[in-house]
């Protein structure tokens, strides 16, 4: 069950994963990315971010993670984990401990000061995942953007 970055011909299969992901958290709609965008943002000599996908033994892409790096001013270069996506149909194999292990790893080798992300507040599972990572929650702040 390999945990590798992604490859061009992955991010078909990978952006499968973010609609079905989008679905899950009832935001259908809001995707606008697509493989050729994510190719571009991943695979180019400067990346602006980061994916790594989890490959079944028979090849299929069952899992997928995407990081970008972040700057704070009290901590210094992060690792924001955008999205961290198993298919419904390979949740709890391991693929998700997996796949978060490897970006944690990731992070520690680069020097990141820490890895961070989000998770919706009715996504239970997805909770009581993070707490298995000793994960800290932070019911303060509140999440901000402005559309462009």
């Amino acid at each position: 069950m390999p945990i590798r970055q992604a490859q061009p011909p992955d991010f078909i299969h990978v952006h499968d994963l973010i609609t079905e992901l989008a679905h899950f958290e009832k935001a259908p709609l809001e995707v606008i990315t697509t493989p050729e965008t994510l190719e571009r943002a991943c695979c180019s000599n400067s990346p602006l971010a980061w994916c790594w996908v989890a490959e079944n033994t028979d090849g299929t892409i069952v899992g997928a993670a995407v990081c970008y790096v972040r700057y704070s001013t009290w901590k210094g270069p992060v690792f924001y984990l955008e999205d961290l996506i198993v298919s419904e149909s390979h949740r709890r194999s391991g693929w998700g401990r997996k796949l978060l292990t490897a970006i944690i790893e990731f992070a520690k080798k680069q020097g990141y000061s820490r890895v961070q992300w989000q998770v919706l507040d009715w996504n239970q599972s997805a909770i009581e995942f993070y707490k298995q990572f000793n994960a800290h929650f932070d019911g303060e702040w509140i999440n901000v953007h402005v559309e462009n």
